[in-house]
């Protein structure tokens, strides 16, 4: 018999629970048991930190302006000064610090180190301030903070050293139980049917109308969009790599809009939910912005609630408000009562002005943008849309659709759950299910109102069909313009090379194509070695890596590379394995020319992006067979589909090949010399 909806639901609430007593228990250990240095290199902190100016922004918000310290943050946490490191040769930009995780809208905490510490951030007191605080904006060394109020400045300028770390965002912790709760407990109404029909047999209602024409799609392109204006209920866009699906689902809301007064986008990110806000401004469609854009750019700020609501003729006579509000309570002339009654007077006139421009923009944009997180703001309340869609759904935890699903009459998911699911960090939570999206049912329970795109438009053929035939049933197919695209005449579009092969290593580093600063001696098979944390690396493979890539690069010549701007992806599962190949090309005067070119991340860096050339790092080598969280083979998917003209694997094929997954992929690249 099948499980009810609510039952469903009740078991995600349990396993939500989970993975939030653990994130709070590993958070608690990050700020008791870690160093300051070593939250540093990971990017969850800043320390030492500088003071600068501070203010009350657009929205009211009272923010400070925090700057990491000198000119190498890195090394003045190591005691050593800025000029040092400068004689050194040792630029911010060779700084192998992990990239931060600070990011606008993520809450803060300060800390401070009492002065029996030195100055490496070791042997003194942390003590953490009680408040929280958000980050308003971050860009390489600087950061903008909203604190919870101008008392709050006093206590950090009192700081002997003063530092910032990641807090648990419990607010979207508690969003997405009280959403939970919410359709649980729901009797009647839209929540309540909805949760029927996502989690059960029942059929989903369709209009019937005739299709509309896109002659600018393909087939598969404009079949779903008319899938999503038909959709009483509920639609799916399941877009593999390269297929267009969010041209798809901008061509699917310009449409919806045409019978809509205005429909709400949502996405699990910052990042995505500005993507696809940029692509409907691109199409002429009036955006606004809910919340802080992780890419703070001259076009994205044109479309966010802040600056459009500071750039509304009123909100200069607001401003002057505000002002006026805090010069009475900073000054101590006249009566209590009568500056009581002018803050009064002055309060009701700000909320009208902030009415009247909160009604202008609201009244003027078609779409509104936010993260699923952010659809629960103050500014939505109350508010309802007849459509609402979710991109990226398949990262996106069953639990936070629902917290905007709750302000729709219908619902569009977009996304490929054969691509990177959500994070979850519990093991207990991963292994009850947390990670099956709310995108994964409809998919299993609505097979018809799935559309899937078919025609991709980013890979060469050969790169394609693996992936094609592994996990999409061998439904797709590569359009003419890329099928047979490459960057050398008769190159091989896919290799492997065996890191755990030493006639095929000694065959890839030669005397005289060797990295300068690496230095081989001659390479033994490779053993992976445990980093910090739960990460891995592979020093020979990574010497191996860097130099099948040069060899690449000698074969395509060094003009080409640089005039055609040939970009290059270099991949690997484990943080370790990065910090490695980032330090190992920023040392090397032989990558010098090509830094701009290459990019160096996880598979999760790389979710949504494409390079002409693919370098992926595997690391596992072992006699065990043990390949750890390579087994997800949906971040196989993802990174083997991110390269456009070639794809080349590095790894120990003895090691790797005893999965299945990884012996076929060795098997078809074989096939295609």
């Amino acid at each position: 018999m099948a499980e009810s909806p609510i039952t469903i639901l009740q078991r995600q609430r349990a396993l939500l629970q989970t993975e939030y007593a653990y994130e709070k228990a590993e958070f608690q250990r990050l700020t008791e048991a870690t160093g300051i240095e070593r939250k540093v290199e990971r990017g969850v902190a800043w320390y030492p930190l500088t003071i600068g100016r501070s203010y009350h922004n657009s929205l009211d918000q009272f923010v400070v302006e925090v700057s990491k310290y000198g000119e190498n943050s890195k090394a003045a946490v190591k005691g050593e000064s800025a000029s040092d490191a400068v004689r050194k040769g040792l630029s911010q930009s060779e700084d192998l610090q992990e990239p931060t995780l600070f990011e606008p809208g993520k809450p803060v905490c300060f800390f401070s180190q009492d002065a029996s510490g030195d100055r490496y951030g070791t042997g003194g007191m942390l003590h953490y301030y009680k408040f929280v605080a958000q980050v308003s904006y971050v860009e390489n060394d600087r950061m903008v903070i909203a604190l919870p109020s101008p008392a709050a400045l006093e206590q950090l300028r009192d700081a002997y050293r003063l530092g910032v770390q990641l807090y648990l965002d419990e607010q979207t912790y508690r969003l997405m139980f009280e959403a939970l709760d919410d359709v649980i407990t729901a009797k009647t109404g839209r929540l309540a049917d909805l949760r029927e029909i996502f989690h059960s047999t029942l059929p989903c209602g369709k209009f019937t109308f005739d299709a509309v024409r896109f002659p600018w799609l393909n087939t598969s392109q404009q079949a779903a969009v008319n899938e999503v204006l038909w959709a009483k209920d509920v639609a799916v866009v399941h877009g593999p790599p390269g297929t267009g699906k969010t041209t798809t689902l901008v061509e699917a809301i310009y449409e919806t809009l045409r019978r809509e007064n205005q429909v709400l986008v949502c996405a699990q990110s910052n990042m995505a939910v500005d993507w696809i806000s940029e692509k409907l401004v691109d199409r002429g469609v009036s955006v606004l912005r809910i919340g802080n854009p992780t890419r703070v750019t001259d076009k994205m700020l044109s479309f966010t609630y802040e600056r459009r609501f500071e750039s509304h003729p009123s909100y200069t006579e607001l401003w002057a408000v505000r002002k006026a509000i805090r010069d009475i309570y900073a000054s101590k002339s006249g009566s209590s009562e009568s500056r009581h009654q002018k803050i009064a007077r002055l309060k009701d006139r700000a909320t009208d002005l902030e009415y009247t421009i909160n009604q202008a923009l609201f009244n003027d944009a078609k779409v509104i943008a936010c993260t699923l997180a952010g659809s629960a703001n103050r500014l939505l309340t109350g508010m309802k849309f007849g459509s609402l869609f979710i991109d990226e759904a398949a990262q996106a935890l069953e639990a936070a659709c629902w917290i905007a699903i709750r302000k729709a009459h219908r619902v569009i998911f977009a996304g490929d759950h054969r691509q990177l699911p959500p994070t979850i960090k519990s093991p207990e939570a991963l292994h009850g299910g947390l990670d099956k999206t709310l995108m994964e049912y409809i998919v299993e329970n609505k097979p018809h109102a799935v559309s899937l795109l078919t025609v991709q438009y980013r890979m060469c053929d050969t790169i394609m069909q693996f992936p094609n035939q592994e996990f999409y049933e061998g439904k797709l197919q590569s359009a003419p313009e890329v099928k047979y695209r490459g960057i050398l005449d008769w190159d091989t579009a896919v290799e492997w090379v065996d890191s755990g092969d030493l006639h095929t290593a000694l065959q890839c580093i030669k005397p005289g194509e060797r990295m300068q600063s690496s230095q081989v001696t001659t390479p033994l098979p490779t053993r992976e070695r445990q980093g910090g944390g739960s990460s891995w690396f592979n020093t020979s493979e990574a010497e191996l890596t860097l130099a099948t890539l040069q060899r690449y690069f000698e074969k395509i010549g060094k003009e080409r590379l640089l005039e055609e701007n040939v970009d290059v992806g270099i991949i690997s599962p484990y943080k370790a394995q990065i910090a490695l190949l980032r330090r190992m090309v920023r040392r090397d005067s032989y990558w010098k020319p090509f830094r701009r070119l290459i990019t160096i991340n996880t598979v999760d860096g790389f979710q949504g992006q494409e390079r002409d050339v693919i370098v992926i790092s595997l690391v596992r080598s072992n006699d065990e067979g043990n390949i750890g969280f390579l087994r997800d083979l949906r971040r196989m998917n993802v990174a083997i589909t991110r390269a456009r003209m070639k794809l080349i694997i590095i790894g120990d094929r003895s090691t790797l090949c005893r999965m299945p997954f990884y012996r076929r992929l060795a098997e078809y690249i074989d096939e295609t010399y």
